[in-house]
């Protein structure tokens, strides 16, 4: 195989903005990706920047890093608008996210975290049942109140993810659907060895998400990668109400609608992993569950038929992304995202390309140094 500019392990999002980003400044660009268990081909479309409830349940340790990245985040959901407009649109709606109230002690909680997110620049505010109702008027008579993040929206990735590739398509990118079993570095560069090939390159972006790990345990750290098997459930279309990303302050749910008038939901419920090589299945309890209280919290919608259910992998690391070249193999560049890998994908992906290429980023991301996992 021809020696290429750049080679970047991993076709999601992330990967593939890298790749277009390397392309369109003139570089020869080799893009892998095994095509199986990919996360942005089963997400549901959120752009997610205030603290999400489900994870600060789930990983408390992992929240002092979340909650210091939030800027990021900000930035990221700004990428995305940048992007829709250069990919001709995408369905992308920015009107902000509400996380539901039920309780008193749940309105507290919001409240207390609405601080801290303020504290690190996000447009939040606490709003009571009326000023719901002028905004969000389907809501269940139980919601006493929520917490409105202006920076947050929804997309439709069935459409990002397609015309994102076309563009790399565009670009000159060689797409190769091949798994990827070791990345080594050599006194030339950098040789990428697949199942079929041996591809090599100057230098490589490792964007593999979940399977990063792995890959680069033998430079000298150790990334705590992990997939997570996560379903969601779509709707037949309805009329268009919900203008909003929605959550709730305790329970896991996440409520949005495209402009199709279809109803994706979902919100981090477990699926049942398969293997790596297969699909993770949906559990029916999950299902059911979930479905019943988004059918709980937005009423006018639990008459719509769920017309598809689907699972996927999730990434989960330490809370914060892993950006920059690995500390003994500056050849190797990472590029993964943190919690909500969709939403901060295409600016992880961006600034990944301009380190490789000596553009200094224009968000700062030394915090994100794969240096905090070294051996």
């Amino acid at each position: 195989m021809p020696k290429t500019d750049f080679i970047v392990v991993g076709g999601g999002v992330c990967g593939t903005l890298a790749a277009v980003t390397l392309a369109e400044a003139g570089a020869s660009v080799a893009l892998v990706d095994e095509g199986v268990n990919a996360g942005s081909d089963t997400n549901a479309g959120s752009l997610h920047v205030q603290m999400q409830s489900r994870f600060m349940r789930l990983y408390p340790d992992q929240v002092p890093n979340l909650e210091a990245a939030l800027p990021f985040y900000r930035a990221a959901a700004d990428e995305w608008v940048r992007l829709d407009a250069a990919l001709g649109g995408v369905e992308l709606v920015r009107k902000g996210g509400l996380m539901l109230a039920e309780t008193e002690e749940q309105l507290a909680f919001l409240a207390k975290k609405a601080e801290r997110e303020i504290a690190q620049g996000l447009s939040v505010d606490i709003l009571n049942r009326s000023e719901l109702d002028e905004i969000a008027p389907w809501l269940g008579p139980q919601i006493i109140g929520a917490e409105l993040c202006r920076d947050e929206g929804k997309l439709n990735p069935l459409i990002a993810s397609r015309l994102l590739r076309m563009r790399a398509e565009a670009a000159g990118v060689a797409r190769f659907a091949q798994r990827v079993m070791q990345v080594r570095t050599t006194p030339h560069g950098v040789e990428v060895e697949t199942q079929q090939d041996t591809l090599t390159s100057e230098q490589v972006i490792v964007a593999a998400a979940w399977g990063t790990g792995p890959l680069v345990a033998g430079f000298g750290v150790t990334l705590p990668t992990k997939a997570e098997p996560l379903h969601m459930n779509i709707t037949e279309p309805a009329a268009p109400c919900i203008n909003h990303l929605v959550q709730h302050a305790e329970r896991s749910i996440t409520l949005k609608q495209f402009g199709t008038g279809q109803i994706v939901i979902g919100g981090g419920w477990p699926a049942t992993a398969t293997g790596r090589n297969t699909t993770p299945t949906v559990r029916p309890d999950s299902m059911l569950r979930n479905v019943a209280l988004a059918a709980r919290l937005a009423p006018a919608i639990s008459n719509l038929r769920v017309i598809r259910t689907w699972a996927g992998m999730n990434t989960t690391i330490d809370g914060a992304s892993v950006i920059g070249p690995l500390p003994d193999a500056d050849r190797v560049t990472m590029a993964i995202p943190g919690d909500a890998g969709y939403t901060l994908g295409p600016l992880v992906g961006r600034i990944a390309a301009q380190m490789v290429m000596g553009i200094p980023p224009d968000v700062d991301v030394d915090r994100f140094s794969p240096r905090r996992f070294s051996n």
